[in-house]
């Protein structure tokens, strides 16, 4: 000490920390009546940035009191030195932490409100979030007096072999930037890929996306092979999406009485099943003249990929129904066999099945 200690240097000290102390208290009160205020709005990033300043000023503010604390006694040098860094890097670790929080917060409402749907894109997450730590983490360095600028030399030379022997991990991670940012697919997303997988998409992350199937199984496929692979995307460019169903009749139908009958049933389906779009415009087209049957296509509006089964499934109940009541024939698929016996050639008609020709049969 340069002098010795009174009892005036306790009381101002004792008066800093307490002002500092209750300094802490108001600015938590006064945050906390403004996240209530926060959370009446429609953005979510005030919710996280008021919610971030609860822990921050707080901590500001006693750090404060304790620095004037240490201030007002009479240490040496050396001691005031070693504590206003050991108060810094406390301060230093509180606004990084509490940074890093805020700015995850901000990516996060930034990629619901941009995918509009419950799930999240953890890569832009964690990316943010590591890079606010590592530049904290940094500030730190500097404020102890450590030098980094040999620490980045040694990042920038070891990064290259680290970059050389995670070039998987590499490659996944900038695939699932990239899918993001050129928006072919994203949380919520109904996709198919060629070799078969489909489901909802649940997340990307650094690594990997997940993708939930309509069995709720879940399927986890690397960024890069996604990246790679033939992809349809069923909710993109529009949710709304039109499908197909196939139905045939028999050749002594009234084609017209067929369409009239098939269109009411649409037309009742469509607003009575959920998930149907009764606004969109339905279309019947006959095409086919079959072996047994004239087809024809009832094509359908949506509101996603999964109502189709729900759709289907009713339309077909209804329309087979209907077409029972109106005296409307769906034919069996019919096959003429014909059984040689010596010279004579019987035709025989089977309905609803394949029938295979055996051997012929001779006397």
């Amino acid at each position: 000490m340069n002098r010795a200690l009174t009892l005036d240097d306790l009381v101002l000290a004792g008066i800093a920390v307490a002002a500092g102390l209750v300094l802490a208290f108001l600015s938590r009160t006064v945050l906390r009546w403004l996240a209530k205020h926060a959370k009446r709005t429609k953005w979510s990033g005030d919710d996280v940035i008021v919610d971030t300043l609860r822990s921050v000023v707080p901590w500001a503010a006693i750090v404060g009191g304790l620095a004037a604390a240490a201030a007002v006694l009479p240490l040496t040098h050396t001691v005031q030195h070693h504590t206003n860094q050991i108060l810094q890097v406390w301060l230093i670790f509180v606004v990084t932490l509490s940074a890093a929080r805020v700015v995850a917060g901000l990516v996060r409402s930034v990629t619901q409100s941009r995918s509009g749907v419950a799930g999240s894109a953890t890569i832009f997450v964690n990316i943010t979030r590591v890079l606010v730590l590592a530049i904290g983490f940094l500030v730190v360095l500097q404020t102890l007096g450590i030098s980094i600028a040999p620490l980045l030399t040694a990042l920038g030379v070891g990064g290259l072999a680290v970059a050389l022997a995670l070039q998987d991990t590499l490659a996944n991670l900038f695939a699932g930037i990239h899918i993001l940012a050129s928006k072919t697919v994203q949380p919520g997303d109904y996709i198919r890929l060629s070799s078969g997988e489909e489901g909802y998409v649940v997340d990307i992350n650094w690594r990997q996306t997940t993708v939930r199937q309509l069995s709720n199984n879940l399927v986890v496929i690397p960024n890069g092979q996604l990246a790679k692979t033939n992809m349809t995307n069923f909710t993109r460019p529009e949710q709304q999406l039109t499908i197909l169903v196939q139905v045939g009749v028999s050749y002594d139908s009234d084609l017209d009485h067929v369409e009239r009958v098939t269109t009411e049933v649409i037309a009742e389906t469509m607003t009575e099943i959920t998930g149907a779009l009764p606004d969109h415009e339905p279309a019947i087209r006959f095409h086919t003249f079959g072996d047994s049957r004239i087809g024809f296509t009832v094509i359908l509006g949506v509101g996603e990929f999964s109502d189709q089964y729900r759709i289907k499934h009713e339309f077909i109940k209804r329309l087979h129904r209907r077409y029972r009541a109106e005296g409307i024939r769906i034919p069996a698929p019919t096959r003429t066999v014909a059984l040689q016996q010596g010279a004579v050639v019987i035709p025989q008609q089977r309905s609803g099945e394949d029938v295979v020709p055996g051997p012929a049969l001779t006397d």
